[in-house]
């Protein structure tokens, strides 16, 4: 009788964790910085890891693969630049208007992007038209 309620204790730990791996081993958890991505080269490492959830579970793989190609982390980043858009909003005040110092600010600090202050000033005057 013991011998039985430890195997369903250590079933029923080992079931929680496989599935709790598998809702989480996915692009968007492991390569956050690469949200955003629309296209690109598939990272083979992250379609196995979300094809192995099909493999034990359909419901945690299909939801894993949705996330990934849904945000772009499944790609490889490419030579393009990119930055999550949660970076990005940082540059924007309450109502939807891009400081374009502080995108400047953003773009040299995470990408190493100086922008001439030419188009600085193109940007500015887009944002009040």
């Amino acid at each position: 009788m013991e011998t039985n309620m430890r195997l369903k204790a250590l079933t029923s730990a080992l079931l929680t964790l496989t599935l709790t791996i598998q809702l989480t081993a996915c692009g968007t958890v492991f390569y956050p910085e690469r949200r955003g991505q629309i296209s690109g080269e598939i990272d083979p490492g992250v379609a196995i890891l979300n094809g192995i959830g099909l493999l034990f579970y359909i419901i945690p793989g299909v939801v894993a693969f949705a996330v990934d190609f849904t945000t772009g982390a499944i790609y490889f980043p490419d030579a393009r630049y990119s930055l999550a858009p949660e970076r990005l909003n940082e540059a924007a005040d309450a109502s939807g208007q891009v400081d374009p110092l502080a995108l400047k600010a953003i773009l040299q600090e995470d990408l190493h992007l100086d922008l001439p202050s030419g188009q600085l000033h193109q940007m500015g005057s887009m944002n009040k038209t």
